[in-house]
């Protein structure tokens, strides 16, 4: 039988997209925007406001309230006496109703979140209305089917809402990880204290204008924006009894550490670094295309970005430039370009992480590699970059970095893979790519993360619980997994 050829392809090429831009028009944008408690927007008591900004434009989107622990204090007693009076008296039927409204609300509205989503975060347009908007409402949907059914999730084991839940999200999924937290807690019966990131919570406050409109009762999900300083204040409150964060893992072990000899329960979803793995049977068009979708078409702002790639020493050399040649193919910079692949980098802060990580990578003596792509000259952008001669112990191996920069090394045998894919303080998640089943199930099992993923990367479903090992968090979001620390059982 002859040899099936390799064909390749030309990405190289100039590709002279016509601007496809989402228009603006159709949203609506406050200038300045207050607190969220108790049902109504209030102003700070400290008086103080912060800019949120356009990180492709560095143009200001709005004023933001900054709220102090006055501010918090109030929002934790407002939710306390909706959680007493009301939302934990209601029928699981009944707030399932409020659950699901939210839920078409957000539909409704999709296009208009999306908007929002992309100017105040910088990702892609693409990525923000067809995955983060549809998979919010999908979590809502999902987790009012629950709230009349805790009995049936949990038998014999008497599920009973906890009280008041502290939630505090970060800033590369912000709707995403506002309905990861606030739809379980929900169903479950509790009441909520939400601080989002503070570089994009507007998202967070368009879906408090949502909670008023669907006649959430007040007091049930309230909304404080501020710094490190209000998350400090709703973790170290006596009133809450629930802290779920997620974020780096240097702040969610200070957080661990502040609720220590408290009843607080908690879940901590934090950092990652991903090793995607391509053995040499792989489907090599189709897991390029996974290794390009798991770190570069979100700029690498995902925990579970596929970062690290350990490809099989016989296939290397097409892999690589498969893998350089779809990296000339894409399309970095503005977000609401529909044509747009990667988007600008969240914030000035971030922006020089990722640049000084480049750096100790070329300092450490790694290959770096970044295709030749026109950069806009206002905003935080990165190019692609991939590093290849990356040894085990570098810096851009074991740390994580959060953004658009991938750590390249071979391996022979499957015990070699395994043993330099598990040598890492993280866990949070892992890809496999073979058209072995059984392989798929040996290395699953051995894989020291939270999710592995096999002939795709990324992939997201409300039902499916996400979480990790080790320094990556504990606890689970999504599925039933995610309902459960959100109760206490009697049995």
């Amino acid at each position: 039988m002859a040899k099936k050829k390799d064909i390749a392809i030309d990405y190289s090429s100039d590709w002279n997209f016509a601007p496809a831009p989402e228009s603006t028009a159709h949203i609506k944008l406050k200038k300045k925007y207050d607190l969220f408690i108790d049902g109504k927007f209030v102003k700070p008591k400290s008086g103080k406001y912060f800019e949120t900004i356009n990180p492709a434009t560095e143009e200001k989107l709005a004023d933001v309230a900054e709220a102090n622990k006055a501010d918090v204090d109030a929002a934790v007693k407002a939710a306390r006496k909706a959680y007493d009076n009301e939302w934990s008296k209601l029928s699981g039927k009944e707030r399932g109703k409020y659950i699901y409204r939210i839920a078409r609300l957000i539909q409704e509205k999709a296009r208009e979140f999306a908007v929002i989503e992309s100017l105040d975060g910088g990702k892609p347009i693409r990525e923000s209305r067809d995955i983060d908007i549809p998979l919010a409402a999908a979590h809502f949907f999902y987790y009012a089917g629950w709230a009349d059914k805790l009995e049936y999730a949990f038998p014999n084991r008497k599920p009973q809402s906890l009280g008041v839940a502290g939630q505090i999200t970060p800033w590369n999924f912000p709707m995403l990880m506002a309905a990861w937290k606030i739809a379980p807690a929900l169903a479950a019966g509790n009441t909520v204290v939400l601080k989002p990131a503070e570089t994009t919570p507007l998202t967070a406050l368009k879906l408090a204008e949502i909670i008023q409109e669907a006649g959430l009762p007040d007091g049930v999900v309230n909304i404080v924006t501020g710094y490190g300083e209000t998350g400090s204040h709703i973790v170290n409150h006596k009133d809450v009894d629930k802290i779920a964060f997620t974020g780096s893992t240097g702040v969610g072990k200070i957080i661990m550490k502040a609720i220590a000899g408290t009843n607080k329960k908690s879940t901590m979803e934090l950092g990652g670094k991903a090793a995607n793995i391509i053995f040499e049977d792989a489907p090599i068009d189709q897991a390029v295309e996974g290794i390009i979708n798991g770190i570069f078409f979100n700029q690498g702002h995902v925990c579970c970005a596929g970062s690290r790639l350990y490809i099989q020493e016989s296939v290397y050399d097409i892999v690589m430039r498969k893998l350089k040649d779809r990296m000339q193919a894409l399309v970095v910079g503005d977000p609401m370009d529909k044509n747009t692949d990667i988007g600008a980098i969240n914030s000035k802060k971030q922006l020089k992480v990722i640049e000084d990580y480049i750096k100790i990578g070329k300092k450490e003596g790694a290959t770096v590699y970044q295709p030749k792509c026109a950069m806009p000259k206002k905003g935080y952008w990165v190019p692609p970059t991939l590093f290849t001669d990356v040894a085990q112990s570098n810096r851009i191996s074991q740390e994580e970095i959060f953004g658009p920069v991938l750590a390249i090394q071979t391996f022979r045998t499957v015990s070699e893979v395994l043993a330099k894919a598990n040598n890492t303080p993280f866990g949070l998640s892992a890809g496999v790519w073979t058209d072995k089943g059984s392989k798929i199930f040996n290395m699953t099992t051995k894989l020291n993360a939270g999710i592995v993923w096999a002939n795709t990367f990324n992939k997201f479903d409300p039902a499916s619980p996400f979480g990790g090992y080790k320094e990556s968090g504990h606890g689970r979001e999504g599925g039933l997994h995610g309902l459960e620390p959100y109760l206490k059982f009697d049995a």
